[in-house]
């Protein structure tokens, strides 16, 4: 694997999406699209302590990519700044939130939330960007994000309360993008930094469940054992391979790929685990759907300025 910090100047400037770049990419997307099966196979584990073996076992292999890569040596610059380090603990608390409540809605029948969560997070980056960096929103987009806020309206008229759920998934995650832009180091160093300092508390926590019996893991059937093993995988692969994939693709095509992973797991929702896809839903995520295009629109006619500007 190829060290995306070390692209030439020239690949970094022609702005040109690379066959490698969309393997990466598609990879990425495809497996959090598969995840929820994974993460359902295991629903009778706490989703605490699915997140627990996510951060444990992430580590050995974030840590194995940066070697890989040969690029220890701005962790440990990292770890030696104070700023650096304060920005990971809150990137790295935003991210194990938003595990945490990713993989509670998925094994307790909310899958279809936690995919109008992901769709709605491209419109919340486009708010966020404009009441926090200042950045100007176009017609289209303020349009795109007044039809995600009716369908969020809808939701709430039909079950007398916010959906939560997916409101929560799309802040959290949304505050992560934008804390993880202010995080000065690399995207692979950055996921292995988050993990090393979520190491200690989960250990900790760890540690409370084998003290009190309430455990999974080494415990009765080897099949849960290998299952919160494979949580380091499924969790630092996916986030590896977008990172590589975002260096070499245009951002109107990452645009366009990341509703891959909300489009599966409403498809996982609705077809394999059989949730309810009730009247408010019908109404509420064909508008969501209507202002990711409107979105992607608007996405591709500032590329096109860009593209004729330069």
């Amino acid at each position: 694997m190829r060290n995306p910090d070390t692209l030439s100047a020239g690949q970094t400037t022609r702005n040109e999406d690379t066959p490698e770049g969309l393997a990466f990419a598609i990879g990425a997307y495809g497996l959090w699209g598969f995840l929820p099966l994974y993460m359902k196979a295991i629903a009778h584990i706490p989703a605490a302590e699915i997140v627990v073996h996510r951060i444990i076992w992430s580590v050995p292999v974030g840590a194995m990519v940066l070697i890989m890569l040969g690029r220890t040596a701005t962790l440990r610059e990292a770890f030696r700044s104070p700023r650096t380090l304060l920005m990971g603990c809150v990137t790295a608390s935003l991210i194990s939130v938003n595990w945490g409540i990713y993989i509670w809605a998925v094994n307790s029948g909310h899958a279809l939330d936690a995919a109008l969560g992901y769709y709605i997070n491209p419109l919340f980056s486009i708010l966020l960007g404009a009441l926090v960096l200042g950045e100007r929103m176009e017609r289209l987009q303020v349009a795109a994000v007044a039809l995600a806020a009716v369908a969020v309206a809808i939701l709430t008229l039909e079950s007398g309360r916010l959906p939560w759920v997916a409101l929560s998934l799309t802040f959290t995650f949304g505050l992560y993008a934008l804390a993880k832009k202010r995080l000065p180091i690399g995207p692979n160093q950055g996921f292995l930094l988050e993990v090393l300092i979520l190491l200690a508390p989960a250990l900790a926590y760890l540690g409370y469940l084998v003290a009190s019996g309430q455990n999974h893991f080494g415990v009765g059937v080897p099949f849960d054992t290998w299952m919160l093993v494979g949580c380091g995988v499924v969790t630092a692969v996916p986030l590896i391979f977008y990172a590589n994939g975002a260096k070499r693709l245009r951002l109107s095509t990452i645009g366009i790929l990341q509703y891959i992973a909300p489009t599966m797991i409403f498809l996982n929702a609705v077809f394999v685990f059989g949730e309810p896809f009730g009247r408010s839903r019908m109404i509420a995520f064909p508008l969501i759907w209507a202002a990711l295009v409107i979105y992607s629109i608007s996405l591709f006619r500032q590329m096109r300025r860009r593209t004729l500007a330069q």
